[in-house]
C-alpha cells in the first residue's frame, strides 16, 4: 500500500488560457514571447502548453498592469522569480540536518580557527 500513483501534471494550450482569462489569443502569444509567461513543453505538433502556474502569473500581470509598462512588469516578476527561488533555496539548505563534530568531522574551535588565520 506503499506505492503512489503518478499523476500527470496537467497542461493548457492558448485556447484554454483564452478561455479561463480576460486576454486575447494574442496577448498571450505576446506574453510568451515576451517572457512575462512561460511554456511549460512544446506538443509533438509544435504547441505551446502550459502549467496551471500560468494562471497565478496572469493574475500578477493584470494587477501591475494598471500602474506599470510590459517592461517595468517584466523586470517585477523577474525579481520577485530570483526572490523566490533564493528564499526555496535558503529553506531547503535550513531544513538539512548539519553534522554533529565528531571524529573525522571535528571543527576548529574559534581560538584555533583564529590563530590559523593569523598565519
Amino acid at each position: 500500500m506503499g506505492q503512489r500513483l503518478q499523476v500527470p501534471a496537467k497542461r493548457y494550450r492558448i485556447g484554454d488560457l483564452v478561455r479561463y482569462s480576460p486576454f486575447s489569443r494574442q496577448t498571450i502569444h505576446n506574453y510568451t514571447i515576451m517572457g512575462l509567461i512561460r511554456e511549460a513543453e512544446w506538443t509533438e505538433g509544435g504547441h505551446r502548453l502550459y502549467d496551471e502556474s500560468v494562471f497565478d502569473r496572469l493574475s500578477r500581470i493584470m494587477e501591475l498592469r494598471e500602474s506599470m509598462s510590459l517592461s517595468e512588469i517584466r523586470r517585477t516578476l523577474n525579481e520577485e522569480e530570483r526572490t523566490q527561488r533564493a528564499v526555496h533555496y535558503d529553506g531547503s539548505c535550513r531544513s538539512r540536518p548539519m553534522e554533529a563534530p565528531g571524529p573525522g568531522n571535528a571543527t576548529p574551535s574559534g581560538e584555533d580557527f583564529l590563530s590559523s588565520e593569523a598565519t
